[in-house]
């Protein structure tokens, strides 16, 4: 863990908040730029933009793809409040984004997991390095609260 990667999981915590605030699930990213930069944030919005690809990564990176004038996204960090799924992981690995810091784990739907495993990892054409848990109880905490809401 680098010292900025606090303050950009808080970040993606902010986005979260916003995301369950608008009854959507809350989940939160943010990207940092190689340099250091925040580059763009986004929050889950599946039910306002009726659209089951509009998870915060996803919106995350098509917002830093808008912002560097690239799809691509070379030494960013993501940061984002549960494990990626499966398209977002692809999107990542399309992306080239160097590392991905989570959360919570999704043991349902979390992706990364899986990248490692020696049949999966053949098929990403990119590598990044990734590490969960930071932040993981308050994230956690979000979305149990969240749900506990909704039954």
């Amino acid at each position: 863990m680098i010292p900025d990667d606090l303050a950009g999981m808080k970040l993606a915590l902010a986005a979260a908040r916003r995301a369950g605030h608008a009854g959507e699930v809350p989940v939160g990213a943010v990207l940092r730029g190689r340099d250091g930069a925040i580059l763009a944030s986004g929050r889950n919005a599946m039910i306002a933009r009726r659209d089951p690809t509009a998870h915060a990564e996803i919106i995350a990176i098509r917002r830093a793809g808008g912002v560097s004038v690239n799809y691509r996204l070379p030494g960013a960090t993501l940061y984002a409040t549960l494990e990626p799924c499966l398209m977002c992981l692809g999107a990542i690995a399309h992306a080239r984004i160097a590392r991905v810091i989570y959360g919570a784990t999704d043991p349902k739907r979390g992706a990364l997991a899986a990248a490692a495993l020696p049949e999966v990892a053949r098929t990403l054409h990119h590598r990044m390095r990734w590490e969960g848990g930071l932040l993981a109880d308050e994230c956690g905490a979000l979305l149990r609260d969240f749900f506990l809401t909704r039954r």
